[in-house]
């Protein structure tokens, strides 16, 4: 029962959104002539670790704020349900925190030389603001979650440093164009944070977690989700017009269609009622396409 209750407060299903970044970031590396499999690897557990330690900071600092009730759409939390306890969770929270940071510091020195001591304090800085990050959503009076401001880290976080810092760790490099791929992921990723608090306006406002959606209200939190995918769609065409050399770097284009089929639905939705199932539907295109913007660029013929 136990080992089915950490499942449950991984959230298994947001892992595949949050390797995205890491997979165009390698695709940009590749692009531009650099490769090693042992850094993406890393880099892809130290993210699913960053992760799971945010869904289980999440699942606590949803659950002890009350957040998580009964007036909450989406699926049961496991300390809302009761079969994990708020000690559990913390205890929890802490392992996770360790391991964020042994593979953090094992992704640093795999892909930086001892005598790289500026780049390497640098991106361990960055990466404990990055475990920060991952709890203080939720967590705590000061919360960032709490006060309109998980747009703007998970853009930053699952967009900029994702993609632009897998790739300068790889190339130890930064070029202008690098950042319209970065924007497209950060950009679909804030799409499924304002999916969640489309679906949980009602909830969010009753419990005081001051979303944007919950400061803008609904409808025009609906004209929000349309700029995201829209903007998303315009700042990798750019890239891809820019670096054109065959129809093939097209491919990523096919991600886009069950997301069009979902910008259609969500012109037709009335209320918060009918946004979960399209939660998945956005985190598994954007998965979808960082993997066909890697075929896109790197030839596999």
């Amino acid at each position: 029962m136990k080992l089915k209750a950490w499942v449950n407060a991984a959230r298994l299903r947001t892992l595949p959104l949050s390797i995205s970044g890491i997979i165009v970031g390698y695709a940009l590396a590749c692009l531009y002539g650099y490769n090693n499999i042992t850094v993406f690897i890393l880099a892809l557990l130290t993210t699913i670790a960053l992760q799971v330690t945010s869904n289980f900071a999440n699942d606590y600092g949803d659950g002890v704020k009350g957040t998580d009730n009964e007036d909450r759409i989406g699926p049961k939390r496991a300390l809302q349900s009761g079969i994990l306890t708020p000690k559990e969770l913390k205890k929890g929270i802490f392992i996770a925190i360790i391991l964020c940071l042994v593979l953090i510091a094992g992704l640093i020195f795999t892909a930086f030389s001892a005598d790289s001591i500026i780049y390497i304090i640098l991106f361990f800085v960055l990466g404990v603001f990055a475990v920060w990050a991952a709890i203080k959503y939720t967590v705590g009076k000061s919360a960032y979650g709490y006060r309109g401001l998980g747009d703007v880290f998970v853009f930053i976080f699952f967009g900029l440093v994702s993609v632009l810092g897998f790739m300068f760790l790889l190339t130890k490099t930064l070029c202008f164009m690098a950042f319209l791929p970065a924007i497209t992921i950060g950009l679909l990723s804030v799409a499924v944070l304002n999916l969640n608090n489309l679906r949980d306006i009602v909830s969010d406002k009753t419990s005081g977690k001051n979303t944007i959606v919950v400061k803008m209200g609904f409808l025009n939190g609906k004209k929000y989700h349309y700029s995201l995918l829209i903007t998303s769609f315009i700042s990798v065409l750019i890239f891809t017009v820019y670096n054109y050399t065959n129809v093939f770097n097209f491919i990523w284009l096919f991600a886009y269609i069950p997301l069009a089929k979902h910008f259609i639905k969500v012109l037709k939705m009335k209320d918060s009622l009918t946004m979960d199932p399209e939660l998945k539907i956005v985190a598994l295109s954007s998965f979808l396409f960082a993997i066909l913007f890697y075929f896109s660029f790197n030839n596999f013929l």
